[in-house]
């Protein structure tokens, strides 16, 4: 056994489905490349309300092939919202 299982530094999001990982990490990269910090995550059926403390609320598909998990297990991102006031310790996290 290696030492690094003994930290948890990075989010597992391999085959999480997009409801359960969107709710534990909290943030949502959107199309145009920001990076939200989230508020309340609803899911109803195969639809997903994500509220963002910046006030946007997005209406996405629950898949786990789709553009918002993909860009989540990538961690892909051009900037943070400044509006929604992620911390940098939750940046930090996500990018490793």
């Amino acid at each position: 056994m290696s030492m690094s299982t003994n930290r948890q530094s990075k989010y597992q999001l391999r085959n999480a489905s997009l409801f359960d990982s969107v709710n534990k990490i909290k943030l949502w990269p959107s199309r145009s490349g920001l990076l939200h910090g989230i508020r309340d995550v609803k899911g109803s059926g195969d639809w997903l309300e994500l509220s963002t403390h910046c006030g946007v609320v997005f209406k996405i598909r629950d898949s786990k092939n789709g553009r918002g998990i993909r860009q989540l297990k990538h961690r892909n991102y051009k900037k943070v919202c400044k509006k929604c006031g992620v911390p940098s310790w939750k940046i930090e996290k996500y990018r490793k």
